[in-house]
């Protein structure tokens, strides 16, 4: 909430790259941060729909593209209608893995320099979950800075610097 500037810090600054958050307008800072949430938002629509949302002047290729990188091109090809397939209100035609999968390629397509991604893989069964985190091996090496919040040291295993907190203070690195 602090990174996305829904509140500011009562004390100290949070700076991305040097410059303070609060130096930067609300709009450069939203469009240079993809959040992937726990709770994942899909439309009542086809999953090419859900998936451009991230940018809606991407092209095929770059939704298949990001689809590809999120590791759910192929479980998208066997659907019935394939990217045209509906995916009921909430996605509720979708595992939950897959609803991630498109909520990571989403992230992906929307091209910011910085991904939070809060716990990816927490409500999945063990297949989805390493689908999931097949998706963000792929995803590590695109360039971006990637904030991975997560309750389990196998989701953050291939991470540079893991961070554990403990009562909101940093515990160990």
């Amino acid at each position: 909430l602090l990174l996305y500037r829904f509140y500011d810090p009562d004390g100290g600054s949070i700076s991305v790259d040097g410059q303070k958050l609060t130096d930067v307008t609300l709009d450069s800072l939203r469009r240079a941060i993809a959040v992937v949430p726990q709770d994942l938002v899909l439309f009542h629509d086809t999953i090419y729909y859900n998936l451009q949302y991230g940018n809606t002047s991407a092209t095929q290729e770059e939704v298949e593209h990001a689809a590809k990188l999120a590791n759910i091109h192929e479980a998208i090809l066997r659907m019935p209608q394939g990217y045209q397939t509906q995916v009921g209100e909430r996605g509720l035609k979708l595992s939950g893995g897959e609803k991630q999968r498109v909520c990571l390629a989403r992230a992906l397509l929307k091209g910011s320099r910085i991904m939070v991604l809060d716990e990816a893989t927490s409500s999945l069964d063990a297949e989805s979950e390493s689908a999931v985190q097949s998706a963000l091996d792929n995803i590590v090496n695109t360039g971006r800075t990637i904030l991975m919040i997560s309750h389990r040291l196998k989701t953050v295993h291939n991470a540079d610097k893991i961070i554990v907190l403990d009562k909101g203070q940093v515990g160990e690195q």
